[in-house]
């Protein structure tokens, strides 16, 4: 009978740990995964190897150019076309800029929805620390204490109601307006 009782107990301990779950989403981004094989490739001297990486988030491209950021697709294409690092580097910081804006106005249209309002902050700063060791340190610390406050504007539902915070969108909208200020060249 202790036996029974104690397999049935290491079955729940086993079970519990396999059901366990991440609050941010993981996942693939293409445009962090092509940054880094674009500069690679650019640093090495190899702009077909970049190009082709460039291809590769080439639907990513378009939509943040018609969406949010007019220029970006000609700006990638002029630092390629002229096989110039840095302003390909530039160009990448603004898709990420971009990228940034668009999860983080998402996160406002879905701030009732606490997993998918967090998702979207917690992906937004994965883009800014892709890009934060390039931005001067005035710039980085005030992107990055104000996406912090984005995340706690998001409220959190508790446990069990427990520590239960609503959702504020006036400080959501202000820490959004800060980061995007904070990011804007």
């Amino acid at each position: 009978m202790m036996r029974v009782f104690y397999a049935l107990l290491i079955s729940l301990f086993v079970a519990g740990q396999a059901h366990a779950y991440s609050y941010a989403a993981a996942g693939k981004e293409p445009l962090i995964d092509a940054r880094e094989a674009m500069l690679k490739a650019a640093l090495e001297g190899n702009f077909e190897a970049a190009k082709a990486a460039a291809n590769e988030i080439s639907e990513e491209l378009t939509y943040l150019t018609q969406d949010y950021d007019s220029g970006l697709s000609e700006a990638f294409e002029n630092a390629l076309a002229s096989q110039d690092t840095p302003a390909l580097s530039a160009a990448i910081n603004r898709a990420f800029i971009a990228e940034i804006t668009r999860r983080l106005q998402a996160g406002a249209e879905n701030l009732n929805d606490y997993q998918t309002s967090k998702v979207l902050v917690v992906k937004s700063k994965r883009f800014f620390d892709s890009m934060a060791g390039e931005l001067p340190g005035e710039k980085r610390q005030a992107a990055d204490e104000a996406l912090r406050h984005a995340l706690e504007a998001i409220g959190n539902p508790g446990v069990f109601g427990v520590g239960k915070r609503e959702p504020d969108l006036a400080a959501y909208n202000a820490a959004v307006e800060a980061t995007l200020k904070a990011l804007a060249n």
